[in-house]
């Protein structure tokens, strides 16, 4: 991988906790590098009820209350369900934040549907940010950022809008409760959104590196699931980049209001190198 130069391997003679960050890391850095992940997004196409074109993608593409629907051309195929589709083909209605995966002749396309709106994104494994992608800075691994913390429910799970990498688009989340924790005797807290598994917690934060040496808009932390007390613990050391750090063809939501934190969250990744050398994605 060419982020090995970032993330050396794990050795035997590192502590317990560095060898278990290094190699969470390297896992999370191979997810983030796959041949169709976030890097080898190629463009951010937004459908409407009229039929149109796009130049990295085949066929005539409208949506509306049925879903999306494309019509290909003489010669123009995807790849749906295993299976080679041609004419026309009814998608039918995504849900928020689902999508489905079609093949390309050169990759992949994203059929997804965010804040309200049916999107396309093509992927290719040999776009210019994946392959010339070398890993992410972090900062080094500290116990100090490993907290103890409570989740605390709401009466009923609040709905909360939140805003979104991409001007005018809006996210609507059901937060279920708050995590209330505790840096260097400063009582803070942060709405927790429900995360990647059944009864896990997802928090997005910004802090006073954020603009500075990190992401300005937003880092994410997954939580695991709390116990019968409500105890839980935030490793900071493992906040992530969400994908628009490093593509503008990302949707991704911005912490709500509340979870600006007014101290410096020194742990995690920072800004990725991309961002710092002033680079976009390539818009051609």
């Amino acid at each position: 991988m060419t982020n090995e130069a970032v993330l050396p391997p794990v050795v035997d003679s590192r502590p317990d906790f560095e060898v278990a960050w290094r190699e969470w890391h390297r896992r999370h850095e191979e997810v983030r590098a796959d041949p169709h992940g976030f890097l080898a997004v190629t463009g951010l196409h937004w459908l409407t009820p009229r039929p149109q074109r796009f130049p990295d993608v085949p066929g005539e593409w409208h949506t509306g209350d049925d879903g999306p629907v494309v019509a290909l051309g003489a010669g123009e195929r995807l790849v749906v369900d295993g299976r080679q589709v041609q004419g026309r083909h009814e998608f039918g209605r995504i849900a928020e934040r689902a999508g489905v995966t079609v093949g390309l002749d050169a990759g992949v396309l994203e059929v997804a549907r965010r804040g309200g709106h049916d999107i396309l994104r093509p992927r290719r494994r040999d776009h210019p940010l994946r392959v010339a992608y070398r890993g992410t800075p972090t900062y080094a691994p500290d116990r100090r950022w490993v907290l103890s913390a409570r989740f605390v429910p709401f009466a009923s799970p609040r709905p909360t809008t939140v805003g979104a990498a991409v001007e005018g688009l809006k996210h609507v989340y059901d937060a279920p409760g708050q995590i209330e924790f505790a840096v260097d005797g400063e009582p803070l807290s942060l709405t927790a959104f429900n995360g990647a598994t059944p009864g896990s917690l997802s928090v997005l934060f910004t802090d006073a590196t954020s603009g500075v040496t990190t992401y300005p808009a937003n880092r994410s932390l997954a939580v695991g699931a709390p116990d019968e007390q409500g105890r839980v613990t935030l490793d900071f050391n493992r906040a992530t980049n969400l994908p628009c750090a490093y593509t503008d063809f990302a949707t991704c939501p911005l912490p709500p209001a509340e979870n600006r934190l007014p101290i410096a969250v020194e742990a995690g990744e920072k800004t990725p190198y991309e961002r710092l050398a002033g680079d976009s994605v390539d818009r051609s």
